[in-house]
């Protein structure tokens, strides 16, 4: 399995798409805000694309997400390591 369609990434990604349904915006205002097509946002959100860190923290102030608290639910979602 690769790590773009891991379940700590997938926790990642769903994190982001709920932060920006519920700031109310369409994946055609995200991509505005970001200065990037809306191709951009549908390939993150279908995780064709996977995102570097800068790219996560800018997407996650973008649809008003704390990016620690993000973080946070992923690390959660991580299989304890012995």
């Amino acid at each position: 399995m690769k790590s773009v369609h891991s379940p700590a990434y997938r926790v990642l990604v769903d994190a982001l798409v709920e932060a920006r349904k519920a700031a109310g915006l369409t994946q055609q205002d995200l991509a505005h805000r970001l200065g990037k097509p809306q191709s951009f946002v549908a390939k993150v959100e279908n995780r064709e694309r996977r995102l570097d860190v800068v790219e996560f923290i800018t997407l996650s102030r973008a649809v008003g997400l704390d990016p620690q608290t993000a973080l946070r639910r992923v690390e959660d979602a991580l299989p304890v390591q012995a």
